[in-house]
C-alpha cells in the first residue's frame, strides 16, 4: 500500500483555491468508496447469516440458500445502484 505522504499546514496553505476544492472532492470521493467499501463487508456477513444456517457442513450450497443469497445480492446491488445515482445527482 502507498504511504501518505507528510504535508504541513505551511504547504496546504500555499495550494491555489481550485487545488483544495480538487482535493477537498477526493476525499469526499474516498469517503464516499470507504462508506461503500464497509457496507459491502457488511452486506456480505448479513446475506451469509439469513442465508446459511450455522448447521451447514457440506462444501456446497443447497438451492435454496443459493436462491436466498443470489435474492440478498441483488437486493443489495439494487441498493447501490441507487444510492450512486443519488449520489450522482448531488454532484449535478
Amino acid at each position: 500500500m502507498d504511504s501518505v505522504p507528510n504535508i504541513s499546514p505551511n504547504e496546504l496553505e500555499r495550494l491555489t483555491d481550485q487545488d483544495k476544492a480538487e482535493l477537498r472532492q477526493f476525499i469526499g470521493n474516498e469517503t464516499q468508496r470507504a462508506k461503500i467499501q464497509t457496507q459491502t463487508h457488511s452486506m456480505t456477513e448479513i446475506c451469509w447469516t439469513k442465508c446459511i444456517p450455522a448447521s451447514s457442513k457440506g462444501n456446497k450450497l443447497d438451492s435454496s440458500e443459493q436462491s436466498c443469497l443470489a435474492n440478498c445480492v441483488d437486493r443489495f446491488l439494487d441498493l447501490n445502484l441507487a444510492t450512486l445515482k443519488h449520489l450522482s445527482s448531488l454532484r449535478n
